[in-house]
């Protein structure tokens, strides 16, 4: 098959590893940057050129749309679907899984377990906001926000009132979220492929700070789920109707709470921790599926 990456550089552990994966399963890998994409639509034909010339013959693509340009991004794995090419992540399920508060709408309604959450039209009632989160401490989250970036933990009711009224001030959206203190600073990403945990890690935020992203010089070793914890992250998966996803959650007392879902998650941080190969996986994926 031809397999075609959609990245904006071919050098980064990720891409790197899904065309090494690919190639060593015998198929034509090719990365795109999905921002050089120039999209053509006629009647019945639409059309992708890249650096001047038409793609064609493409089999299946993988998307890694970052979030700053999903805009385009989605845009371009449309243009592919039109063509009746196979995408990894579907349009739609990129666009619903970058929208927090849409893909905390769709969690809610599946079901499944995720912290308190509040969002408002620039409400100045901190207080309400505050009850209906559970008291503080509380996390406040830019809606756009990623790897961390836009996340504050509020540590009281003063503290809270002051990063909203700022936020508001900038227009920018903000979601408040209840604090899980039995977390202790920690979360789990599951990695999800065709409905099935291929692996899992915990991130441990390192000391002093709150968010567990390895970008935030967190920590991560590999975990076996609990069966509770396994069926959660599928079930999230499933819900945005994303065949490869990250499920991040967090263990609390009344069971794993899913924080995000993550459209186009890395590889490193999984593959180093668990010592899996999961760029095959999504391969195999592919071949399943086109």
């Amino acid at each position: 098959m031809k397999i075609a990456i959609l990245s904006r550089d071919q050098k980064l552990y990720s891409t790197k590893r899904l065309v090494e994966a690919g190639e060593q399963r015998g198929h034509t890998m090719r990365v795109l940057d999905h921002l050089k994409c120039n999209l053509v639509l006629e009647k019945k034909n639409p059309k992708v050129i890249y650096h001047g010339e038409e793609v064609v013959d493409i089999d299946a693509i993988i998307p890694r749309i970052g979030a700053s340009v999903t805009f385009y991004g989605t845009a371009v794995v449309r243009q592919f679907e039109m063509m009746n090419v196979f995408s990894t992540a579907e349009s739609q399920a990129l666009v619903r899984s970058r929208d927090k508060l849409r893909s905390y709408q769709i969690l809610s309604r599946s079901g499944l377990g995720m912290p308190k959450t509040v969002f408002t039209n620039y409400s100045r009632d901190v207080e309400r906001i505050l009850k209906e989160a559970g008291g503080a401490p509380v996390i406040i989250k830019l809606l756009e926000g990623t790897q961390g970036l836009g996340v504050v933990l509020a540590e009281n009711e003063k503290a809270a009132t002051s990063v909203i009224e700022a936020f508001n001030g900038l227009k920018a959206r903000v979601i408040v979220q209840e604090f899980i203190r039995e977390a202790k600073g920690a979360d789990i990403r599951a990695f999800v492929v065709d409905g099935h945990v291929v692996g899992a890690m915990k991130r441990q935020a390192k000391e002093g700070e709150f968010r567990s992203n390895l970008h935030r010089g967190g920590s991560a070793e590999v975990i076996e789920l609990t069966r509770e914890e396994e069926i959660a992250a599928v079930k999230a998966a499933s819900a945005l109707k994303l065949g490869v996803a990250g499920v991040d959650m967090l263990q609390s007392d009344r069971g794993p709470l899913i924080i995000e879902v993550n459209s186009s998650p890395g590889l490193e941080g999984i593959e180093k921790a668990t010592g899996r190969d999961i760029a095959g996986q999504i391969i195999r994926y592919i071949e399943k599926s086109v």
